[in-house]
């Protein structure tokens, strides 16, 4: 009798009764493999292949399988079609390999598997499985210029200089102030005094000071204190020893801060340091890169051989006080040429009493565009030259830099490109071309902007402009997957975090990650506030594994840079990451303040 009435139920209760019993222990999608597991942007495609098998067991077999794929964001959703089946003695099985053309809306999609049976096609799915979240794409973090809300605006476009002035170089140096080991008292010492007329050099050809940064280190020696005041006593110190170099500079120019119990400034120093093998040195580093306490860190640093010379070398570098200052030189015209200047902005009758270098120092003296503007402006009805339709051009480009609106931007570009062209017909200059190359590269037509650069760099060999050229033509090598030519592009020293940031992307994306970490690393120093160059360190730690460090690093990426908050909370790099419920926890925190 039980056994007829099971039966009723069978016939009458059957697709009811197949999912809620059945399905659970016969799972058609289990067997189902993507590789690559996650999906990456190679090229301009993403390839992988979806590859299993769906077993046949008598009468549980499915009635007329299918299997389909859709890659699926918010507002897009993209139908791969079906997958082909081959039926077995014991399975129908599948493989299908896939090439889609990227599209930016694939970064935040789902690739997604469905499985049907049955007559009906229109009948939902009978499973579906989740096979990847996003696309690994770092690549596509290169910073090209391009303008980001709540981040500061790059300085884009070269002008061509008088020569007497070259407003554009922001020139960087660092000093150092000693101290005694566990003393904060400024000493008279030669290496002092010295360190104090070099300031006074440096500041006397740049007086415009955009960064003036005091930083008290301490050494890990037993006589440096237990705490972190000494470091900021010595920052006192050396502050108070600057005197009037740095009584007149405003709080947001003049930052005093500390480090103390951490190997930053060691890693610095041992980079270039050659007392020790290179075996030695990068076997330091690693342990200097662990995800171990300092304590511990300091343990293991003790037990490799040659140690002992390291820190009898390097050590009392760390019982100082770095100063380091950004600034720009600073001219102008005297009081009758400025007059001169005026009345020649004020004229419509072509009447001028100025010569092309005095116009070009009025431009390069002002901090105003609109100014600028003006002045080249002019200059076009007196002069004959390439370097006032350079240089409105690179106007232009600022211009469009400081509004959001798309429309204006291109109206922007444009006008720039014509000033461009007429400024080459003059007279072909490589900052003419640089220029063209900038804007092609805004307007995403990277194969012309690259042709562009390419030209650009054989038509000067100045230091500074070949640094500024293949930086950028460097950053569309990443963008073009030539990843390893690309590394060969930034063998400068940069005082742009951006810089840093897109050499150790290249260095990231050949799986070098000793020099991808410390360009990285060099762009933390150039720019905390920027904040990729933590993003950075956090994707070698977490492909090395260290996921506690990786938290570590984002965390102070999404405090400096509340753009990279999103991008962590999705990048399928950290995949293995945000399933720690500390992850949330964590970046949360940072994310509501």
């Amino acid at each position: 009798m039980f056994n007829i009435l099971l039966i009723l139920l069978l016939l009458l209760n059957g697709p009811a009764y197949s999912k809620s019993i059945i399905a659970p222990e016969n799972k058609f999608l289990k067997d189902v493999q993507l590789t690559p597991a996650k999906l990456k942007l190679e090229g301009d495609s993403v390839r992988f292949t979806l590859k299993g098998s769906i077993p046949i067991e008598s009468v549980l077999s499915p009635k007329n399988p299918s299997i389909r794929l859709a890659f699926n964001a918010e507002d897009t959703k993209l139908d791969l079609g079906g997958v082909e089946l081959k039926r077995t003695v014991s399975a129908y099985e599948y493989e299908k390999r896939f090439a889609l053309k990227f599209e930016p809306w694939m970064l935040g999609a789902v690739l997604e598997v469905s499985f049907f049976q049955g007559k009906k096609e229109s009948q939902a799915a009978y499973e579906k499985q989740t096979l990847a979240r996003g696309i690994i794409a770092p690549q596509l973090m290169v910073k090209l210029g391009d303008v980001y809300p709540d981040e500061p605006i790059p300085v884009v476009g070269l002008y061509i200089t008088s020569g007497a002035l070259d407003r554009e170089t922001l020139r960087k140096e660092e000093f150092t102030i000693e101290f005694d080991p566990g003393s904060a008292n400024y000493k008279n010492s030669a290496a002092n005094l010295a360190a104090l007329k070099q300031i006074d050099a440096f500041l006397e050809s740049n007086p415009d000071v955009q960064d003036f940064r005091i930083t008290g280190l301490q050494s890990p020696e037993t006589t440096e204190g237990k705490s972190s005041a000494l470091g900021m006593s010595r920052a006192e110190s050396a502050k108070k020893a600057l005197g009037s170099r740095v009584s007149s500079l405003s709080n947001s120019q003049l930052k005093l801060s500390s480090r103390w119990n951490d190997w930053f400034d060691l890693r610095l120093l041992l980079k270039d340091y050659k007392g020790i093998s290179t075996t030695r040195r990068d076997e330091l580093y690693a342990i200097l890169m662990s995800q171990e306490s300092f304590v511990e860190q300091r343990e293991r640093l003790k037990k490799v051989p040659g140690f002992s010379q390291v820190s009898q070398d390097l050590f009392p570098r760390l019982r100082v006080a770095k100063v380091e200052i950004i600034s720009k030189p600073r001219a102008g015209l005297d009081m009758n040429q400025s007059v001169k200047l005026k009345d020649a902005l004020s004229r419509n009758d072509g009447t001028n009493a100025l010569s092309l270098a005095e116009w070009a120092l009025a431009a390069e003296s002002t901090q105003s565009i609109e100014e600028k503007a003006a002045i080249y402006s002019k200059m076009t009805e007196f002069f004959r030259s390439p370097m006032p339709y350079n240089n409105m051009a690179v106007v232009r480009m600022r211009q469009a830099q400081r509004t959001l609106d798309k429309e204006s931007k291109e109206v922007l570009w444009a006008e720039a490109l014509r000033l461009l062209s007429q400024a080459y017909r003059i007279e072909p200059t490589p900052q003419t071309v640089h220029n063209q190359g900038q804007i092609f590269a805004f307007q995403r037509n990277y194969w012309e902007a690259y042709k562009k650069l390419s030209d650009a760099s054989t038509m000067s060999q100045n230091p500074d402009f070949l640094q500024h050229n293949e930086a950028l033509r460097g950053a569309l090598d990443i963008l073009r997957g030539d990843y390893k030519l690309a590394t060969l592009r930034f063998d400068y020293k940069f005082t742009d975090p951006k810089d840093y940031f897109n050499k150790g992307l290249a260095y990231y994306m050949v799986s070098d990650y000793t020099n991808a970490n410390m360009a990285f690393e060099e762009s933390v120093v150039q720019g905390r506030a920027f904040g990729y160059g933590y993003y950075g360190l956090a994707m070698i730690a977490a492909a090395g594994g260290q996921e506690e460090i990786a938290m570590i690093q984002l965390k102070k990426a999404i405090a400096a840079n509340r753009q990279l908050s999103d991008r962590a909370f999705r990048d399928p790099l950290f995949e293995e990451l945000r399933n720690s419920p500390a992850f949330f926890a964590e970046m949360e925190s940072d994310r509501s303040q």
